[in-house]
This record gives structure tokens, sequence and C-alpha cells, in this order.
């Protein structure tokens, strides 16, 4: 089965469609500006939405572009009335030239649309049951084609939910306005009767909003983690005991080093040693020599330890808070963390854990990684936080679990109570506390039906991919942490077409040694039990900076300093890798991939510092794999023109397509003033990805092409019918495409893929597989 149309617009109209709710104050903003977007988008000078009373009966005009703004609210129609309310009665569109001729006309003076000749009108639906009409109209007569019914169909089916999510917020806005109104009115009540106010008498129902972390949605009671010991109350305490006050501060340093030496254990044993690694780096803070001597010179100067340590903490934190990287300055966290645990350490009080004794959503300011540490992960079904760091450590643990959550939601810990109930939707970033019932109806719907397509898309896993003709397809998984690897194995993955490296790199506090790394890389390797694995060399620089590696300021790092290159300019830490590779590599299938590529005279020292590292562990007598495969990333387009020369040079070829679009496009799809020209559908880039599978069939090397063109119905029809047949992906995203290459037959996806090439324009491709994927969901073959 495949995904619905909605899903694979994601570039485009639908893309920004999704975010208008998050722009929009209420409901009817919302529908405004769906109607300009849509209008524009579908070159037509009118789009209006239509949507059902309360009375399930009567179509109420309740946005539009281009009718008379007179007219909203007030034009009415029953449901199988003009043309509008005949596209609501049978269900399906209804495209009709000179609509004023038709028999189901019905003219509204208000509107002024007697000056239109061509009208589309496409139901929206909540489920089965009706909810409205969005409908274009234009003034010149026009025939629409089957490729803009089915566009509209598209759009129509996201702004149901839409329509359905907003109407939601808007509810519980108005319910939490009444309630704010009857609290006013009984306070003004109680105060001329001198009566005070009863503190939880009025409950509360809102919908608080922040950023989507890592997604789903769950729902539960509300585990609120109150503030902790603090420094604010902390005075100089001049003239103290200095040598008593050395000793309270050494004793309080030791003990807290055990006890990070213990989190340190328990992470590494619940999680990985990749998310412990950042313990390690908190000992290595509280083993520094210039740290300690700081606070020994406060102790020094007469003042109390407690003063000392957050004087000096806050130097520490400012510094970080200052600098522009942002994973560096995330690190202020780590400083407040371990300073937090001195301090408790020397005052007397323990840290405080928060107990929970049943599964809910966690709750607080800001969650620091001993946190993570020491709470029961089992019982944690959300993560929303205050503070609105998406990068922190603790929130890369938690998507390393697969916790839903949220960052940045303001307002959160004063409007929730412990064991409130909440609804977490990870999935638009919104959090409902004390949800009214049909909210509470409409998420338990949402969840039962998502647990039902996991359900189904389960009984794949373990089946192999193949088309619906029998042709086998190779997924992989794309893995950075140790415990992707149970996830991948979970979703029925076939080994690794890419293992990013850096990740491990990037959550330690130096560069960890070539022992470190090969226990590492073994894990991961005997982790797929014979199935490939291939691990991609150190791809920093960019948006992906290391704490402890200086990295010169670039006006535009992604084209600088970066990947290979800094590898190849450090060629003891490029060597120390590619040495723990080797050894991993007699614990099973190992490829060892080379990123960011752009001629031959890089692949060629890249293989010359593979023959010296082999050479090292020769002398050395330790065991390591010969004549491992060796490949190169195309994702620049030097590499793409140099292909025929670079295949001659290696064993196989990965096509990395998410920097390979944003370089052959000049388009950063980070840049929301650029995004909408970063697209995989681009001929340039169709044309690019046939040419270099070409050059890698004809001369017999492999390819797997890595990057979110793989997990998309709309792109994979067509790289299958270009003849690739191995792709790497993030490990949920396999059972799915199992699901929908077991309907996709080898003779369709050829013909797609020849059509496209013919293609000129990105809107004509996107059109035509649209039209191919909604035939193949109905079980026919475009014509």
């Amino acid at each position: 089965m495949t995904k619905r149309p909605t899903e694979r617009l994601g570039v485009t109209t639908l893309e920004d469609i999704s975010t208008l709710i998050l722009q929009s104050h209420d409901l009817g903003e919302t529908l405004n500006n769906i109607v300009s977007l849509v209008a524009k988008r579908m070159r037509t000078e009118v789009c209006s939405i239509y949507l059902l009373e309360d009375d399930h009966q009567t179509l109420c005009l309740r946005a539009s572009k281009g009718l008379s703004r007179k007219a909203i609210g007030k034009v009415s129609m029953r449901i199988g009335e003009g043309l509008t309310g005949m596209a609501a009665e049978g269900r399906r569109p209804v495209a009709i030239q000179e609509p004023q001729s038709h028999p189901r006309y019905r003219y509204f003076k208000e509107t002024g649309e007697e000056r239109f000749h061509s009208f589309l009108g496409i139901p929206l639906f909540d489920r089965k049951n009706p909810l409205g009409v969005i409908a274009i109209q234009t003034t010149e007569t026009r025939q629409f084609s089957s490729e803009e019914i089915s566009a509209l169909s598209t759009i129509a089916f996201q702004v149901s939910s839409i329509v359905i999510n907003a109407r939601l917020l808007d509810s519980i806005r108005t319910q939490e306005e009444e309630k704010n109104r009857f609290a006013r009115e009984l306070e003004e009540t109680r105060r001329s009767m001198a009566e005070p106010v009863p503190a939880a008498e009025v409950g509360t129902e809102t919908a608080l909003r922040g950023t989507v972390a890592y997604p789903g949605v769950v729902s539960g009671p509300a585990h609120v983690m109150g503030e902790r010991l603090g420094f604010a109350d902390i005075l100089g305490q001049e003239g103290v005991e200095v040598e008593e006050e050395r000793q309270r501060l050494e004793g309080a340093l030791e003990k807290t080093r055990i006890q990070t030496l213990y989190l340190e254990k328990r992470v590494a044993e619940r999680l990985s040693e990749d998310d412990a690694a950042i313990f390690h780096s908190h000992l290595m803070i509280l083993e520094d020599r210039s740290f300690i001597d700081k606070l020994h010179r406060e102790v020094d100067e007469g003042h109390s330890a407690p003063y000392a340590l957050e004087k000096v903490l806050s130097e520490y934190i400012e510094a970080f808070s200052r600098m522009e990287d942002a994973y560096l300055r995330e690190r202020a966290v780590d400083m407040e963390d371990i300073g937090r645990r001195i301090l408790g350490n020397l005052v007397g009080q323990e840290n405080h854990v928060l107990q929970l004794k049943q599964p809910g959503i966690l709750l607080a300011r800001e969650i620091l990684p001993s946190d993570m540490a020491a709470l029961d992960h089992e019982q944690i079904l959300g993560i929303v936080t205050e503070a609105g760091e998406q990068n922190s450590h603790a929130v890369i643990m938690a998507k390393s679990l697969g916790i839903p959550a949220i960052v940045g939601v303001k307002g959160a810990m004063k409007a929730v109570k412990p064991d409130a109930r909440v609804i977490l939707d990870a999935n638009s970033g919104c959090l409902y506390v004390n949800p009214a019932p049909h909210v509470i109806e409409e998420y338990s719907r949402l969840e039962q039906d998502c647990s039902r397509e996991l359900n189904r898309l389960g009984e794949y896993r373990d089946l192999p991919a193949q088309t619906q003709d029998g042709t086998r397809i190779v997924l992989r998984a794309n893995v950075g942490l140790v415990s992707d690897i149970d996830i991948a194995l979970r979703n029925g993955a076939e080994g690794v077409g890419l293992y990013r490296t850096e990740f491990p790199y990037m959550a330690r506090g130096n560069f960890p040694d070539r022992h470190d790394q090969y226990l590492l890389y073994r894990k991961v390797v005997e982790g797929f039990e014979g199935h490939p694995v291939t691990i991609r060399t150190l791809d920093i620089g960019g948006d992906k900076a290391l704490p402890y590696f200086g990295h010169p300021r670039e006006d535009n790092p992604f084209m600088g300093w970066r990947s290979v290159r800094i590898s190849l300019d450090n060629r003891d830490i490029f060597a120390t890798q590619i040495e723990a590779i080797l050894m991993a590599g007699v614990h099973g299938p190992v490829k060892l991939l080379f990123p960011m590529i752009s001629g031959l005279e890089e692949v060629r020292a890249c293989r010359a510092l593979v023959a010296e590292a082999e050479e090292t562990l020769r002398k050395e007598g330790i065991p390591f794999a010969k004549e491992i495969p060796l490949g190169v990333m195309i994702e620049v387009p030097a590499a793409v023109q140099m292909a025929p020369q670079l295949a001659r040079e290696v064993d196989f070829f990965a096509l990395g397509t998410n920097d390979l679009i944003q370089y052959m496009l000049a388009a950063d799809r980070n840049n929301p003033l650029v995004s909408k020209y970063y697209n995989p559908l681009h001929p340039a880039i169709l044309q690019v990805l046939r040419d270099v599978s070409a050059v890698a069939f004809s001369q017999g090397k492999g390819l797997c092409l890595c990057g979110e063109m793989a997990s998309d119905p709309l792109t994979l029809v067509v790289l299958v019918g270009m003849g690739i047949r191995e792709f790497s992906m993030p490990a949920p995203f396999i059972p799915r495409t199992k699901a929908f290459l077991s309907d996709l037959s080898l003779d369709l996806a050829r013909e797609a893929a020849r059509e496209v090439m013919t293609m000129t324009d990105s809107i004509q491709v996107r059109d035509y597989l649209l039209k191919v994927l909604k035939e193949l969901e109905q079980g026919s073959r475009p014509q």
C-alpha cells in the first residue's frame, strides 16, 4: 500500500500549507492563509473554503481569495445545493466550464462570481464524514486537467487535516477564554462579597506550542520535574576559615567525580558508550587543573566554597554562551549540570531524582544529562522542556531511546500541574493540557490508527524487499549511534548503507583513540551479523563541529574546510580512524567510504593512507581486513563530472543525494529564503542520477543511494526505474518502503523513468509522478 499523495509534496505547496497553522492565531486566519496560498500555486483568481456547520447539513463560506469579503460568513447552502453542495453531496470532484450554465448552479449576489468561467470543487473529509469543500475559479474558460484535479485533491486532503487541528485549537482557546471570563466574573463577585477565591477552583484547558525535537504522539499523566537546587541565594561569606573551605571543596569535588563515574556506567549499560561519553567529558572538567585552581584562588581570597563555585562556573557558562557555534553554546548546560552536583555535595543535599511510578510525559524547565541518566526511561513516554535547545545531550539521548519530545515550550512549568492529563503531539509541536473530551477522542483514534499501521507494516519486517514481479531490492539503514542497531534490526534492515562516524566524536570530550574506535565499530559490525556495514570516515565541518577541535571561522562553511579535506590535512587523526575500521573488518563485512570527494588526487591520497594503515597494523601484528572495498560519496558536481575516472579507482559509489541536490542547485535546504529551490525532481538532478548510475553499471561498480530520495515513493519509482537496486535510509522507513515496492512493477518503474527523463520542468515531473502513484494506489496503470 502506498502513502497518500499528500505525503509526497514535501517541498512545494503542501509543505507550506502544513506550516500555516503554526503561523496563524485562530481558525479564520489559518483558512485565509490557505486560500491565498492555494490560489497562487494553482494560478487561479479564486480559491474558497466552505465548511460544514454544526447541523452537518449547511455549508458556509468561511474564507476566500478572490470573492467579495462581504460574502464570507454570509453565503451558505445545503449539501446538494449549488455546485459546491454538489461536490459535497457526491463526495467527488466537480469540474465545470461556464458554471453559470449548469442546471445545479446557484447564484449568490454577494460573491460577484458571475465573472468566473471555470469551477473546480473538491470535497473535504474528516475520515469518511463530510467536512466542507475547497473550490477554485478562473476568469478565463479553463479545462481542468486530471493532473490539476489530482493536485487539488492532494491539497484538499492536507487542508482537511489542518482544519481539524485548527478547529481543535480554536475550540480550546474559546473554552479557555470562557473559563477566564468566568473566573474574572467569579472573582469580581467574591471581591464584592469579601470572599477569597479558592486557588484550584477554576480548571485549565490549553494548548502550548514548541519545537519538535523527536516526532510522535503520546498521552498520559504529567511528570513535572521541580526546580533544582540553585545558586540564587549564595552570598560571599567573607572571612571564612580558608583551610576548612578548601577541604570542604575537595570533598565535594571527589564525591561528584564518584557520582559521575556511576552515571557514566549506568548510561553505558542502558543505552550505549556513545551516549555515556558526555559524562567522560564531565570527569575531564572535574579533573581539570585550571578549573580547580580557579576555585582554590577564590577560596584563598576568603570566599566560601559555594561562592567560589558560583563565580567560576558563571565565567565558564558566560564564555560558552557567547560562542557562535550552536554545539559549543549548548555546552553551557554541561557546566550547569556539573555545578549543580558539586553544589549539592557542598551543602549536604543529595540531588533529587524524580521517582516515576507510572508511564507519563516528563516536563521540566531543562533536562540535564545527569537527569536522563538517573531517570527510569521505561516510564518516560514523552519529553517537554521550556529550554529550547534541540541539540542538547539530553535531547540526543531521547532520540536514541525513540522518545517523542518538544522543546522551547514557554510557560509549560506554570501551566501543567503534576499528574495532569496531557497529550503530546510531537508531530506538530503541540502539548494539550487537560484536553477536552473531543480532543482526547481524536488523539486516541490517531494513536490507534498509528498502532494499527505499525502492526501492518511490521509484517514486512522480515520479508525481502522486492517489486511486484520479484525484482530484488536491497534496503539498508543509515546509523549514527550504537543504539540505532536495534532500531535498524527491528525494521528489517539488511546491514548499513551509511554509518556516520562523526556522531561518536561529537559526544566526546576529545578524539577517541584507535582502540575505542575499534570497539565501537566492532559492536556495529557484529550487531548486523554478517550483513555489510559501510563506514563513512569523519565528516565534520559545515553544521557539524567538535568542541575540542579548533575550526576557523568561515563565511561559507558548507563549501569550506570540511569532511575529507579536514581528514587529509590531519593525517594522524585520519590514519587512526582508518586503522580502527580495518581492525573492525575482521568481525564482519565492512566497506570503507570517503565523503565529499571532488577529484582523483583526493581518492589516491585516501588509498595511500589505507595502504599505510595496513602496513602499520601488519608491523604491530594486529589482525585486519585485507582488500576492504573502498568507495566514494558522489555529492559534489565535480565528482559527477569525474565519475568515469573515479569509478576506475574505487569499488563502489554512494550517491549522497541530500548534499548533491544542495550543491547542484546552489540551494541550502535549511535556509527558508531558498529552500523552495531545493528540489529532488529538478530535471538536472534526475539526469545526474541517471548518468552516474550508468557509469557505475557500465564499469561493474557497486551503487547505493543514500538520502531522503530513497524513502520517498515519489522519487523511489524513478530511481528503481533507472536501475538502482540498493538504498540506505532511516530505519523506520524500511517496512513502509517494502510495502510500497510490493505493489510496484518493474515495467511501470521503467516506464516512469523514461517519461520523466523527457520532461523539462519539475512541475511537469511531479504532476506525472503523482498521477503514477495515484493510479498505482488505485490498482490501475496510468495512460
